[in-house]
């Protein structure tokens, strides 16, 4: 599944959860341990590298689920039960699921332009502060 993903798409977005929390979560534990979204989402981002594709990590912290895919509009309170609402300012009915994969993709792509990246650069890193050959000081990269 993972590799056919990654062969099949030049970017690769997924929410970083932190799944060692949700497991503490006796009504999702199982559901969220049968899936395995720690080792999928470890694969993918090894695939990636290996194909040399995008992977881009979204906040847990960003409102997917919460934010309207049509207009923008961010729900205040959203409980995990509620599976299906509607927009109050534009309208718009939402599967919880389906618009949170909308704007986490939305979200990804925006960083892919922009070209922000998650990944580490192919070349050497250098550090704040740290001397290059010719003994002066460099500055960090922005």
């Amino acid at each position: 599944l993972t590799t056919q993903l990654v062969r099949e798409n030049q970017t690769i977005v997924v929410e970083n959860l932190a799944v060692k929390n949700l497991v503490k979560n006796p009504k999702l534990s199982q559901a969220i341990s049968d899936v395995s979204w720690g080792e999928i989402t470890r694969q993918l981002a090894y695939k990636c590298r290996w194909y040399g594709k995008n992977y881009i990590e979204i906040d847990r912290w960003f409102p997917s689920s919460k934010r309207c895919s049509n207009c923008g509009h961010i729900v205040e309170k959203m409980p995990l039960n509620i599976r299906e609402w509607d927009c109050p300012d534009c309208g718009t009915h939402h599967d919880r699921d389906i618009n949170a994969s909308k704007n986490i993709l939305a979200a990804g792509l925006a960083v892919s332009v922009c070209g922000a990246t998650i990944r580490p650069e192919q070349s050497k890193s250098v550090k704040a502060g740290a001397k290059n050959p010719s003994g002066k000081k460099q500055k960090p990269k922005s």
